[in-house]
Formats: C-alpha cells, structure tokens, sequence
C-alpha cells in the first residue's frame, strides 16, 4: 500500500513531523508511507490560467499516485494552520487531488488536549466540494504532550498511545481497501468537474 502523509505546518521544530516519520518507521512492513512537506509550496494567489506553479504540481502528483493520505495537523488558535490550509487552496483550485482519496487524520501537541478543534476543523474543510476527500469516519487520534513522547530519533514513548495507532492504523488500511471497491472513477471524474459557477445557476 501506497501512502503519503502530509506535515500540517512549515515549523522545523513541529511534533507532527515526528509523529509522521514514527508511522512510516513503525508500519513500513504494512505500507510505503513517503512523508511530504507543505513549507516549500508558495501561498496561494489565485492564478488567472488556473494552472498550479511547479512546486504544487509535483506535491499534487505524489498525492494522485498514493492509494490513501494521512494528514498530521497542529493546533493554531482553534483550526489548522495557514499554510496547511493554503496547500489545500492550492489543490482546490487546480489538481483537486484529494477528491475521493481515502484520508486519515492525526495530530501532535505540545499541551494536553491534542488537536481536537483542529482536526474537526479539517475534517470540515476536506468535505468543501472542491476537495470532497474520503476522510475515515468515527476514529480520531490526538497525541498531546508531544514533546515529552516524542524524542529526536522519532520514537513514540508510549505503549499506549502506540496501541491506539496500531488499531487506527490497521482501520485505516481496511478503509483504504473498502474505498477501492466502492468508489467508481467516473464518480472521481464528475466531482473534479465540480464548477460553482454551473452549480449556483442550477
């Protein structure tokens, strides 16, 4: 199985990076997961050809070829951060590679609550029509006191919180497998035509 997993913010020092590279380590016997970065893409500014700069096109492409995408977000002032939401603008706008592709949602932070407002928050955003991801329905995972769990080698201290993203994991693929069967390409192909134009004059 083929996944991406994307960094939810440009911070150098952030735990969901980490978090990321555990589960690509830890599940690398279940899944090839390449973890991708959203601080090299630029920020969005709608362009009059609606043709996406080079940088969004390669990260674009990575998601299209992926079976499945996990996104690992933080918590800023109660949602995602701007340039996560700025990456998703950017695919919105252009590729739309995210429509029907089968998303798990993680988050890391440094405080206790993890990242519940946040990833509630995305869950709403990949459900805008533009999007219209396959966002894995009644299992959230949210790690908080990140740094105290997460050392610099990328190690998860604790069994606990380990077990639980063993078990949202091996859902995770189940969903990835039973999203296969059920969605149809020509079901991917009339949402990416999605138009709001030809929608609000319906």
């Amino acid at each position: 199985m083929k996944l991406v997993a994307i960094v939810g913010t440009n911070s150098d020092r952030s735990t969901n990076r980490k978090l990321l590279k555990f589960m690509q380590k830890h599940f690398s016997d279940k899944a090839d997961i390449e973890v991708l970065e959203i601080k090299q893409l630029p920020a969005f500014n709608e362009p009059e050809d609606k043709l996406a700069p080079a940088e969004v096109q390669a990260f674009s492409e990575k998601i299209l070829a992926a079976d499945g995408m996990i996104i690992s977000t933080p918590e800023y002032d109660h949602t995602i951060p701007a340039p996560l939401a700025s990456a998703l603008e950017w695919i919105a706008y252009t590729s739309r590679a995210l429509i029907n592709k089968p998303t798990m949602i993680v988050g890391a932070s440094l405080g206790l609550l993890g990242t519940s407002r946040a990833q509630a928050h995305l869950r709403q955003i990949l459900d805008a029509p533009e999007l219209k991801a396959r966002v894995m329905p009644g299992t959230e995972f949210f790690l908080g006191h990140s740094e105290q769990v997460l050392d610099d080698e990328c190690h998860l201290n604790n069994p606990e919180k380990v077990a639980e993203l063993e078990e949202h994991f091996s859902e995770f693929q189940n969903f990835v497998e039973l999203t296969k069967a059920l969605v149809k390409p020509e079901d991917t192909n009339r949402k990416k035509s999605f138009i709001w134009e030809e929608w609000l004059k319906a």
